[in-house]
């Protein structure tokens, strides 16, 4: 989804995860002859979204030992460090500046929603390639990219993503609810970025196939208590409610819900589908749905026998994304020939949307590369067939809430939701 705002803050961290630091001469995103080629990697370690950041973490981890096994990226070591931002858009240009600045990052592989959106012109002056797995704000669907135009940056916007946007699986969701006979929905949202952007991907679909909205509450983050927003909210009559908050307060929400007993069909937003929020509320959840981005891509099996590999945090909608945002990076370096941003900037559209050979990790790429082959790189979470403004498409899983945990219970393929995104180049 299009994460929202909130969190502490962070201080920076201190580069720690997978193979963290720069203290070995590395001249990082200077291109030519190195030793060692530097990603930046800006995370929720702390802040309401951290809950997801392992897997994210251990996605980015295990990418980066396959491409050293792999002999590396041009033959150099290829180094992560991990800043911490809290999902705090300061702490986010802070850590971005650090992470270029000071570790030499050639690019960076993370930045969340409620971080870009406001930061994007600084982003833009920056001028570094970020390849990220978070970002759902429909802001993105025609922001970002090469304009598909890879030899001319002139024209380029430096943010490119690796999980498919807010307007791909809330379109995806709305599709389903109507499908279900939910035709009249409620509404509550957090007020931020995040929050308001998964609401808007859901309901411009949904209105626009004919659902109508009752009531739409919107409320401040963080409260003890949403009783009176639910009372406003259960005052009308609606069929099915969606719910798009952080983890935290979504969990107090649902909770008061379910103790005021209100009744009516859930639909949450995508962070949503954790243990952790079943177990707190309760069986009355249970039958609840999330739609999230789906775990459909080519390369999914590649990805997991690798990842499995380098420790057990739980895979999330955001892990494999992760792992492509690293992979497509490593291998948009190699067909360059240098590590400068620039070069990853006008590289990461041909090695993901061209009509050369078909590769589903780094070491495949690296190889048909080094045999003068073209290549389009498959990914885990989807086909990464970058669009001009740098976004993927891919399918949407809708997991169902019940007394063992949210269980896979049908997938929206993409040709279904296709015709419901704006951008036309997908």
């Amino acid at each position: 989804m299009g994460f929202g705002g909130g969190g502490d803050g962070g201080d920076g961290g201190d580069g720690s995860g997978g193979d963290s630091g720069t203290d070995d001469g590395s001249d990082g995103g200077d291109g030519g002859s190195q030793d060692t080629i530097v990603f930046g990697q800006p995370g929720a370690l702390t802040g309401s979204f951290d809950f997801l950041q392992p897997g994210v973490s251990q996605a980015a981890d295990a990418a980066v030992s396959h491409i050293n096994d792999a002999g590396g990226v041009l033959g150099a070591e290829l180094e992560l460090v991990r800043r911490d931002t809290g999902v705090d858009p300061q702490e986010a240009r802070t850590v971005a500046t650090q992470l270029v600045e000071n570790d030499d990052a050639a690019a960076i592989v993370g930045l969340f929603s409620s971080e870009i959106n406001p930061l994007w012109d600084f982003l833009q002056d920056l001028q570094t390639p970020v390849v990220t797995p978070w970002p759902g704000s429909t802001f993105l669907d025609t922001r970002g990219g090469d304009k598909g135009t890879a030899d001319d940056v002139s024209d380029d916007e430096w943010v490119w993503r690796t999980v498919v946007g807010d307007t791909v699986h809330t379109a995806g969701s709305a599709v389903y609810a109507l499908e279900e006979g939910y035709d009249t929905l409620g509404v509550i949202n957090g007020n931020t970025e995040g929050e308001r952007s998964y609401v808007e991907g859901f309901l411009s679909v949904y209105e626009e196939n004919g659902g109508t909205v009752a009531e739409r509450v919107e409320v401040e983050l963080g409260s003890s208590s949403y009783q009176s927003a639910l009372s406003r909210l259960f005052d009308a009559d609606f069929d099915a409610f969606l719910v798009s908050m952080p983890q935290e307060s979504a969990i107090t929400a649902l909770s008061d819900w379910s103790d005021g007993g209100y009744g009516r069909q859930p639909i949450l937003s995508d962070t949503l589908a954790q243990q952790a929020v079943i177990d707190q509320v309760g069986s009355d959840l249970h039958g609840a749905w999330v739609a999230s981005p789906g775990r459909s891509g080519p390369s999914y099996d590649a990805f997991e026998s690798v990842y499995t590999e380098h420790g057990d945090a739980e895979i999330n909608g955001w892990t494999p994304p992760s792992w492509d945002a690293v992979q497509v990076t490593a291998l948009a370096i190699e067909r360059a020939g240098e590590a400068s941003p620039e070069a990853i900037q006008r590289n990461l559209g041909p090695v993901s949307r061209g009509e050369g050979t078909v590769v589903s990790t780094f070491a495949e790429g690296k190889e048909a590369l080094a045999n003068g082959e073209e290549i389009t790189y498959e990914g885990a979470a989807t086909p990464v067939n970058f669009t001009e403004h740098g976004n993927v498409f891919g399918s949407v899983t809708i997991s169902t809430a019940e007394s063992g945990g949210f269980t896979e219970t049908t997938e929206v393929p993409a040709e279904d939701v296709r015709e419901y995104v704006a951008e036309g180049d997908y």
